[in-house]
């Protein structure tokens, strides 16, 4: 794989680490218009423990959450997927703090790898670099187009969205 491709990802969970709680989903997009180019995944928990106000955010029971694929039939899609838009891709979030570790536990413990590395980029830290405030980060979700309701594609769609546009700004302070 040549070069890199940007993929802004989201997840719900129904607490507040992986391995003593559970991801209930994760939305990808590649940042790319139209921003079709999606994945998603649901699955059931791996623990017993849970966090009823971090599931009530997905808007689900934990009967529902219970009834969800087993993470090791779909989390293996997810490298399928991202391994299918032929170049290395570099995760995006919203907060790659929260993000980033739920993406990394669950690749590494049910598809063995994570296409990611060890890293991931904050939309909001690239929006203050290039608007010269620190104190800007989250000015960046005005630039979303799809409406953030807490499902993980709309989430990281409105977020792709927002990252093209700073990146477009980026082009155009640069050229």
């Amino acid at each position: 794989m040549t070069g890199t491709v940007h993929v802004v990802v989201d997840v719900e969970s129904d607490g507040p680490a992986p391995a003593l709680y559970s991801m209930v989903s994760l939305g990808a997009v590649l940042c790319a218009p139209p921003f079709k180019t999606t994945f998603g995944l649901q699955t059931r928990p791996i623990s017993q423990d849970y966090v009823p106000e971090a599931l009530a955010i997905s808007g689900i029971t934990r009967a529902v959450h219970e009834s969800y694929p087993d993470p090791a039939d779909v989390v293996p899609d997810f490298v399928h997927w991202l391994r299918s838009l032929g170049r290395r891709p570099v995760m995006w979030s919203d907060n790659p703090a929260f993000d980033w570790q739920w993406v990394n536990f669950y690749l590494h413990r049910f598809a063995g790898e994570n296409p990611f590395g060890y890293s991931a980029r904050r939309i909001g830290d690239l929006y203050c670099g290039i608007v010269g405030n620190i104190k800007a980060q989250s000015e960046w979700k005005k630039l979303r187009k799809t409406k953030h309701t807490h499902d993980p594609i709309d989430d990281a769609t409105g977020n792709a969205e927002a990252l093209y546009e700073i990146m477009q700004m980026l082009r155009a302070r640069d050229t």
